[in-house]
C-alpha cells in the first residue's frame, strides 16, 4: 500500500498556508526586517518541520499518544513559550533600536518547531491519517516529510510579501508599535484551539 499523494500535497498545503505561529512570526520579521532578512528563517521552519515530521511519524506519535500527560505537559509549555514569545514581539522596538528583535534566523525557525502547538498538532495528524501499518515506517516518513518540505516555499512566502507589503505603511514607529502588538495577539489567538481544544 501507498501513501495517497494527493490528499497528502492538499493536507500539507492547507495545514501549512494557513494562519498560525509560523505565519504569523514570518509575516512580522518581514514587517520589522524585510523579506530578504527572513528567508533564513522560512527556510528554518521547512527543513526544521519536515524533520520534526520524519521523527514524530517514526515514533514519537506513537510515545505521545500513550502517554496523555507527557503530550499535555508538551502542550504546556509549548503555550507557556509561546506567550512568552507573543510578549517580545509586542514589545519589540522599532528596526535598529536597542531593545529591537532581530530575525530568528534559519536554526532558531528550525528549532522553534519543537515549541509550536500547530506543529505538533499537524505532524500527530499527518501520522494518524497518512502513515500505513505496513512496516515501512520510515520511507513513508520520508514521503511525508517531502511534501511538506516541497510546499513550504510557496505557503510561506505569501506571509513574508504581505509583511513587506505592510512594512511601507508602518513607517512610523507608532504604527509599527501597533502592528507589533495586533501581531503578538494573533499569534496568542492561534494558540487558543490547542490550549482548549482536545
Amino acid at each position: 500500500m501507498d501513501i495517497a499523494l494527493l490528499p497528502l500535497v492538499g493536507f500539507a498545503i492547507a495545514a501549512t498556508i494557513t494562519p498560525g505561529p509560523n505565519n504569523v512570526m514570518v509575516t512580522t520579521s518581514a514587517v520589522n526586517h524585510g523579506v530578504r532578512a527572513t528567508l533564513p528563517h522560512i527556510a528554518g521552519i521547512a527543513v526544521g518541520f519536515a524533520v520534526m515530521l520524519v521523527v514524530v511519524c517514526v515514533g514519537l506519535a506513537e510515545v505521545l499518544l500513550r502517554s496523555p500527560v507527557l503530550a499535555s505537559a508538551l502542550r504546556w509549555a509549548s503555550l507557556a513559550w509561546l506567550l512568552w514569545l507573543a510578549w517580545k514581539i509586542a514589545s519589540a522596538g522599532p528596526p535598529g533600536s536597542a531593545d529591537a528583535r532581530p530575525p530568528l534566523g534559519f536554526f532558531g525557525g528550525m528549532a522553534f518547531q519543537w515549541v509550536n502547538p500547530k506543529a505538533w498538532m499537524i505532524c500527530l495528524g499527518a501520522a494518524g491519517a497518512f502513515m500505513l501499518p505496513d512496516g515501512r515506517a520510515l520511507g513513508q516518513a520520508l514521503t511525508i516529510g517531502g511534501v511538506f518540505l516541497a510546499v513550504a516555499l510557496p505557503c510561506i512566502m505569501p506571509w513574508a510579501l504581505l509583511g513587506a507589503a505592510a512594512a511601507r505603511l508602518l513607517q512610523s514607529p507608532t504604527r509599527l508599535r501597533v502592528f507589533n502588538a495586533a501581531m503578538a495577539v494573533l499569534l496568542v489567538l492561534s494558540m487558543l484551539p490547542v490550549a482548549f481544544g482536545e
